[in-house]
Parts: C-alpha cells; sequence; structure tokens
C-alpha cells in the first residue's frame, strides 16, 4: 500500500464518519447521542488529513528531485566522485555489478504491510451494509441482570387518567422498586421490538440499553400476556396494566415484570432504538 492509497483510505474513513454521524442518524445504531459532536470532528480530522497527504503526494509525483551537478571552484562541472573507486578490488566483485548482498547501492521503497488493507473493512461496512441496532438476537443472548440503580423510591407520580408513556426501563424500576406501587391499576404504553421469550403464552416487549456505544448494550424486557405475539423484531407500542408478582419460593434465574396487554400498534422503529 503507497502513501496515496494510504491516504485515500484515510479521507474515505473520514467520509464514511461523517456520513453516519453529519448526514444522518445511523450512528445511534452505534453509540448514544452525545458522541455525535465527537464523531463529526473525527470524521473533520480523517477527511483532512488525508486531503493534505494526497495534495503531498501529487506535487512530489510532479516534481520529483534529481541530483544536480556541484559547482567547482576551476568553473567546470565534474561527475560526482566515485564513493567506492577500489569496489572492484572488494572479495565477490566483479566487472558486472557490486558483491553480493551490496544491492547496488539503490534503496527500494516498499509500501506498507498488506494488513493495511484491513481498514477499508470499516469503510465498506458503513457504506455497503450499514449494520442495525441490536434486535431480538443480541437480547435473547444476555440474560445477566444489570446492576440496580441505588437511587430507589424517587418515582415522579403518575398524573392523569389515560394511559400514561414511559420507558421499559421506568416500568421495570417501578415494577421492583417502587414501594409506592405506582403502576397497580395504571394503564402504561410502552415502546420496543418484540422478542419471543420460552414461555407459552407470552413475549417480551424490549428495549436494548447502552452506557456510551452497542458493544455494553443490555436487554430491558417486559412480557405480555393476552396478546398474539408479532414476528420478532417487529416494533410496536402495547398498552396495558402491570401484573404484580409475589413469589412464594426462591426463582432462579431472571425474572422479568409482567404486564396484561390490551392494545398493540405496529409502528416504524425510531432513529434512536436504545434507551
Amino acid at each position: 500500500m503507497n502513501r496515496v492509497t494510504q491516504n485515500l483510505v484515510l479521507t474515505l474513513l473520514g467520509g464514511a464518519v461523517l456520513r453516519i454521524s453529519a448526514f444522518s442518524t445511523t450512528y445511534l445504531n452505534y453509540v448514544k447521542p452525545g458522541f455525535r459532536p465527537f464523531l463529526i470532528g473525527a470524521g473533520i480530522v480523517l477527511v483532512v488529513l488525508g486531503v493534505i497527504g494526497l495534495l503531498q503526494a501529487s506535487q512530489t509525483k510532479e516534481n520529483p528531485t534529481h541530483d544536480e551537478p556541484r559547482d567547482h571552484p576551476d568553473g567546470q562541472d565534474r561527475p560526482p566522485a566515485d564513493d567506492h573507486p577500489h569496489d572492484h578490488d572488494r572479495p565477490g566483485a566483479s566487472e558486472h555489478g557490486p558483491a553480493d548482498g551490496d544491492g547496488g547501492g539503490h534503496d527500494h521503497a516498499h509500501g506498507g504491510p498488506r494488513v493495511a488493507w484491513l481498514l477499508c473493512l470499516p469503510v465498506f461496512a458503513i457504506f455497503l451494509i450499514a449494520p442495525p441496532a441490536l434486535g431480538s438476537f443480541a437480547a435473547a443472548r444476555d440474560d445477566t441482570p444489570p446492576p440496580r440503580d441505588q437511587t430507589l423510591n424517587s418515582f415522579t407520580p403518575l398524573t392523569g387518567t389515560g394511559p400514561v408513556e414511559m420507558t421499559v426501563g421506568d416500568f421495570i424500576g417501578r415494577a421492583w422498586d417502587d414501594d409506592k406501587k405506582s403502576l397497580t391499576g395504571r394503564e402504561v404504553k410502552l415502546t420496543g421490538f418484540v422478542s419471543p421469550a420460552k414461555k407459552k403464552g407470552q413475549w417480551y416487549v424490549t428495549r436494548m440499553q447502552i452506557a456510551c456505544c452497542a458493544a455494553d448494550a443490555f436487554p430491558l424486557k417486559v412480557a405480555v400476556r393476552g396478546l398474539q405475539e408479532p414476528p420478532a423484531d417487529t416494533w410496536v407500542e402495547v398498552t396495558g396494566t402491570w401484573i404484580p408478582q409475589t413469589f412464594g419460593t426462591m426463582t432462579t434465574g431472571v425474572v422479568y415484570p409482567q404486564m396484561t396487554g390490551k392494545s398493540l400498534t405496529r409502528i416504524d422503529a425510531p432513529d434512536e432504538q436504545y434507551e
């Protein structure tokens, strides 16, 4: 990989970052919204560095450097002195060329390692594939509960008489940690994607929660009962009521809060799919 190709890849990589952050909301499939300014800044820096490198490489090709004859005090141009006037006396030297291993006195420029071409993979992935946000496949393979929030009993009262829109995370927090049981008898509306459940007669409305990026994503699930299960990864709005749970014996594994579904509406996936 020569310098022109290296700078071209650098420019394309910066353009790919700008494409998903400055000109679309695709970056929300990978990071939180607060990272957008940093992505835009990084993309601009990569593009500028790549363009500068390309310009310098083109100028070098247009104006190659050559050794100029040296001036001498007597006004005559003389050829440069032979750095090795007695090369023929060296062992292994001959009139046909330098000794083995001498390399002829010429430096041969070599390109970078071929592994550098792997830098193109993120560019191709963004422009050609555009990986989507995590869905039911990832949610089904991560059943480790997240650490509990230490700020408990700080839930705002639920006002109004109609269904209350809330996040899946807020519903889970109120279901397990609200001593006032504010969900009791209240209709709520949750938005998320469908993920299958192993237990018959129920399915999950799910949202992935991230701290900074998709690499640390964790699924938040609420079991829905009483409604027919839509296809996996379908985005829905579910209206229903919380089912209080009592545990007579110690349970194993992860226990998800449940709700009785009353209505379901299929929707398009939102731009920001993580909580």
